[in-house]
């Protein structure tokens, strides 16, 4: 039978792999070695599932939004991230992670961040297993972000502001994986998204598969069957995604709609709609769409969501999009903003900007008044209430 998942060679049809640089080969080929083993390994499922539910708070509700399902005309479950430890899905991720780091004999932990909220799910958790911690991020993105650099400092992690390229996630990437390069023996990468060589995307997905597992429990009890008509997520590297899509990957009879960050616009300098503008290329280690000019060179994203702004895509989304498993669509920045402000006064809930494109793209889908959707709030709003409070819209 065909499947979306990973092969044995790390790829997603044409896209993955693992292209690195000589000096971190052992280092990838260590972690492919031993993330199977340790991840289906009864005592690291004990400790993992302990630690979700006692110290992240999970399960997660599945909320049925009433009157946002009014307003498009069909039945709505938001899948509420946003209430986990840390404010957002990354939580799931860095424990798994640092559970296999320590099973590695590693004492280092280092990451990137973009918006911010992987960078305090990584420090929260150094803090928990007494490990030291530096995160690299973008030094736009720290000015942007100031709340959650504050946080990252609070748990005792070195925050390391980046200040080549646009100063954003990309470069906060490319930093991290230098300090790798350096210091391969005893430090641990926690890459936060679906992105990297093999094995992070797959080992990213599957810890973050916790969430449709989830999805599929709960709506067999709401809804007396355990699989909805539409699932719904924003993808930048895309790991809230793949987590609320990894058990259903193979289900045909569930639709996927992805939304990615559209900036200003497609057909404008200024998006970070990758799947829409991007060419097949290398970026961080994989074979994936990558948003580059003639020469190869890559072209600086932009979007007003911090966590979106990523010039490539995990490989997993490539390969769903260019196979039309899954509907992309990129959601421009006043769409987002429109739609995060729909949710809070609908619904009391203010989402994360990146979730907020999720929302955008309920608007572009003709449902079915029985159509049961699912939608990932893959973080809580906090963190860009100040870009909220600049862009009120127009009543």
């Amino acid at each position: 039978m065909k499947t979306f998942q990973v092969n044995e060679e790390g790829y997603y049809g044409e896209f993955g792999g693992a292209y690195i640089p000589e000096i971190l080969y052992q280092c990838v080929e260590n972690l492919k070695n031993a993330y199977l083993k340790v991840l289906e390994s009864e005592d690291f499922k004990q400790e993992f599932n302990q630690l979700l539910r006692d110290y992240v708070g999970r399960p997660s509700p599945l909320y049925q939004a009433k009157r946002l399902s009014e307003r498009y005309g069909c039945k709505i479950y938001l899948k509420r991230e946003d209430l986990n430890h840390t404010g957002a899905h990354k939580i799931n991720n860095t424990i798994g992670q640092i559970l296999l780091a320590r099973r590695m004999g590693k004492t280092r932990i280092i990451a990137e961040t973009g918006a911010g909220q992987h960078g305090v799910a990584t420090a929260t958790v150094c803090a928990l297993m007494n490990m030291k911690c530096v995160v690299y991020m973008g030094k736009t993105d720290v000015e942007r972000q100031h709340i959650n650099v504050e946080k990252m400092k609070m748990l005792g992690a070195t925050v390391r502001p980046v200040t080549s390229g646009n100063m954003t996630l990309k470069d906060a990437t490319n930093e991290a994986i230098r300090d790798w390069c350096c210091h391969p023996s005893d430090t641990y990468y926690i890459i936060g998204s679906t992105v990297g060589p093999h094995p992070y995307p797959d080992m990213v997905a599957r810890l973050q598969s916790v969430i449709s597992e989830e999805i599929k429990r709960q709506l067999q009890e709401q809804e007396g069957r355990d699989y909805p008509d539409y699932l719904m997520a924003c993808v930048g590297g895309g790991s809230n995604a793949a987590g609320t899509i990894y058990h259903y990957l193979d289900d045909k009879r569930v639709k996927i709609v992805l939304a990615e960050a559209g900036g200003l616009g497609i057909d404008t300098p200024m998006s970070a709609a990758t799947i829409q503008l991007g060419k097949l290329g290398i970026i961080h280690g994989a074979r994936t769409l990558v948003m580059q000019d003639e020469n190869g060179q890559i072209l600086e994203p932009y979007s007003i969501s911090a966590g979106l702004d990523y010039p490539g895509i995990g490989p997993l989304h490539a390969n769903l999009a260019s196979t039309k498993r899954a509907k992309i669509l990129a959601i421009n920045d006043n769409e987002a903003l429109q739609a995060a402000f729909e949710l809070t006064r609908l619904e009391g809930i203010i989402p994360a900007l990146e979730s907020a494109h999720a929302l955008g793209a309920l608007a572009k889908i003709h449902f079915k008044p029985t159509d049961v959707v699912v939608l990932t709030v893959s973080g809580r709003g906090d963190k860009d209430i100040e870009t909220y409070l600049n862009n009120i819209p127009k009543a």
